[in-house]
């Protein structure tokens, strides 16, 4: 089995299966393809049947789309329990990965993911608001019932999917309850989390369109400022 993925530091969709590889210790080969350098979307390409990663190869088995990988996952190592075990929790844990996949996109937008660096104050909050908001009440009221430290107790699948969004809290100073605050520690401290750090502070490439600098020079032109 093979994980095909990008840059640690940029690639916050790399970075939710390879959490539950290696924190469920589910043994496979790793591939990194660069965002950058020559011909690189060609080499995704010639990788994905999407054209994007990560791409999960098991055999003659190709699976693109990160949930697909996680389901695949759970499917084919089920005493892992990378859902939890209770069907409810299941439940609410497979819908809060929904509303991951598909929301948060101004928060995304404004803040990417950029782990090894620090951006405190950069980001507008009035643009990100509402989704910070929705963070605060939708960790908070998985927590409240849990107890913690993550979202249904012990890590699980869900925990990977809001993983680099906790990154963004962490790079771009963002406020957060002492809660999320919590909760963000508890996802640095997982070791397969700090295993992912330590390799993206070691990566050489810089990705420009990935940068807080670039976007919003960007966002400025797009403006007409």
């Amino acid at each position: 089995m093979k994980l095909i993925f990008a840059n640690r530091n940029y690639s916050s969709w790399s970075m939710r299966p390879w959490l539950v590889l290696r924190h469920f210790e589910i043994p496979f080969e790793e591939e990194l393809t660069p965002l950058s350098g020559e011909h690189w979307k060609e080499a995704i390409q010639a990788r994905s049947p999407t054209g994007k990663v990560p791409v999960l190869v098991d055999g003659d088995l190709v699976v693109p789309e990160t949930i697909a990988i996680i389901e695949y996952l759970a499917d084919l190592f089920p005493r892992k329990h990378i859902w939890p075990s209770d069907r409810r929790q299941r439940a609410q844990a497979r819908a809060a990965s929904a509303e991951m996949h598909a929301g948060f996109t101004a928060l995304r937008k404004a803040a990417p993911m950029n782990i090894r660096a620090s951006h405190p104050g950069r980001v507008s909050l009035d643009a990100v608001a509402d989704d910070l908001r929705r963070i605060e009440t939708l960790w908070g009221d998985l927590l409240d019932r849990s107890g913690g430290p993550y979202l249904f107790g012990i890590f699980c699948a869900a925990d990977a999917m809001y993983a680099p969004l906790a990154t963004r809290i962490r790079t771009y100073g963002l406020p957060a309850s002492d809660t999320a605050e919590a909760y963000v520690e508890a996802i640095y401290a997982l070791p397969a989390f700090q295993e992912w750090l330590a390799e993206a502070i070691k990566e050489p490439w810089i990705v420009e369109a990935d940068e807080i600098d670039y976007i919003q020079r960007q966002a400025r032109a797009g403006n007409g400022a």
